[in-house]
């Protein structure tokens, strides 16, 4: 079960009331009035706001991912305060989406739903059954999922136009020490610094990892450490960011990596966003690319209004018996007969490519024959089919995998940092008032929106 919800635990789990309609009273005041305890708001998000009783769900989700492992959790108050701070941070981008006519629908749902299955290798019936089981609603566990893929529209929409990646920059990497040392594993811890801090914040962000670092110098394990100090949103995973090439790290820490040992941890680094400490986890070296690639060349008949599906496989068994039998030209043939207008010109010659490429069922015809070999005619979706499989080559592609590579590598980093930045920014910016005084961090300066009048 840890894995079906392990991404979704910080989401909300279920619809919260207006503001207007739900009452502030805490279970000691219903105590004191003989009243019996109803749901309050523990925070006000902008227009809307975050229940007890939501808070409580998302807590005890966190409780039970780590059933078996209670210890790397931090105590409960710490624990509340950064399911409360996330539980804010969804709150604000699905306002922010919904504001931008950010929109799912349920077909989108039900395929992350298929998705989810697949992956925990259920059927979606068996998913249902299971979420049941654990105690949350399907329909809440479906909202879940549909507030995820807003969010990652969201995410989309933001980063689409401010990130570019050019060949120099490419090149540049490539040609840097760091493409060139592989893969590495990391955990990390991170304490924002909130978009326009002053000397303040600054200060108490950097107290706040020197406890960290502290905490890990003196016995405590790196994961409860980063579940217990990180404000990162994988700080409840432990901070593991699994495995990654050494160019998508920001490059601000590529020297430090490159100067540590498998698992060791790092000091404290000021990066753009704040202060981070780094677990190295493992690394490995970079491996060739090196693929089959085939060459081979095709006649396609389509049915359509003058040919029939029956005509159409006729037409094509009769050019497989003058190609075969009477030895007619192939790519004469191809040129004449053939629906294919991609090809029929070149003589049928579909070129050089992966087994994949011209989707599965030609990928694997292609694979069962010998090189000169001819197929016997097969129906795809398109029409029917006869190729010739004229040679085989092994190709190494490091060089255009590298490429590839290290143009995503260097636009995720970009996008991470402008969505990074554009949560903070929103997050500043908003207005957020907690209205129970034990979620508060006692250790965090007063926040520009807490000063804000809620009139």
């Amino acid at each position: 079960m840890k894995q079906i919800f392990a991404l979704f635990l910080l989401t909300i789990v279920a619809a919260a009331p207006s503001l207007a309609q739900a009452q502030l009273l805490s279970p000691q005041d219903a105590s004191s009035t003989g009243q019996q305890p109803i749901d309050r708001i523990v925070a006000v998000v902008e227009d809307d706001v975050i229940l007890q009783s939501e808070l409580n769900d998302a807590v005890a989700a966190i409780q039970q991912q780590y059933a078996s492992q209670p210890g790397q959790l931090p105590p409960i108050d710490v624990l509340r305060r950064q399911v409360l701070d996330r539980l804010v941070l969804m709150k604000l981008q699905l306002q922010r989406a919904d504001d931008q006519g950010v929109r799912v629908s349920d077909a989108d749902v039900d395929q992350a739903v298929q998705n989810v299955a697949t992956q925990n290798k259920m059927t979606p019936d068996q998913l249902h059954a299971a979420v049941e089981q654990s105690g949350l609603s399907y329909n809440a566990f479906r909202q879940q999922l549909h507030d995820q893929l807003v969010v990652q529209k969201l995410h989309q929409s933001v980063v689409r136009d401010s990130v570019s990646v050019t060949d120099s920059e490419i090149n540049n990497l490539l040609n840097s020490p760091s493409y060139k040392a592989g893969e590495v594993h990391l955990s990390h811890i991170q304490i924002s610094i909130p978009s326009g801090a002053g000397p303040a914040d600054i200060q108490s962000a950097q107290t706040k990892a020197e406890q960290a670092l502290a905490a890990i110098k003196g016995g405590m394990d790196f994961k409860a450490a980063a579940i217990r100090f990180s404000d990162a949103p994988d700080a409840l995973d432990g901070g593991d960011l699994g495995w990654r090439r050494m160019d998508e790290v920001p490059p601000a820490f590529v020297d430090t990596i490159n100067s540590m040992k498998s698992g060791e941890v790092s000091g404290i680094l000021h990066g753009p966003t704040g202060f981070h400490i780094i677990q190295l986890m493992g690394q490995r070296s970079q491996s060739k690319d090196m693929v089959t690639e085939y060459h081979v060349r095709q006649i396609m008949i389509r049915p359509s209004e003058l040919v029939s599906a029956a005509q159409a496989q006729q037409k094509a068994q009769d050019i497989y018996n003058r190609i075969v039998k009477k030895h007619e030209d192939f790519a004469k043939l191809a040129k004449e007969d053939s629906s294919d207008d991609t090809t029929a010109n070149n003589g049928g010659d579909m070129g050089w490519f992966q087994q994949g490429d011209w989707g599965t069922l030609i990928g694997q015809k292609v694979d069962e024959l010998k090189d000169g070999e001819i197929s016997q005619p097969f129906q795809s979706e398109a029409g029917w089919h006869i190729i010739q499989r004229l040679g085989t080559r092994t190709t190494d592609l490091t060089t255009q995998v590298a490429r590839d590579q290290a143009r995503q590598a260097i636009g995720n980093r970009k996008a991470d940092q402008a969505y990074d930045d554009y949560l903070r920014e929103m997050r500043s910016s908003s207005y957020v008032k907690i209205l129970v005084p034990e979620l508060m961090d006692p250790n965090a300066p007063a926040s520009p929106s807490d000063d804000k009048s809620s009139s």
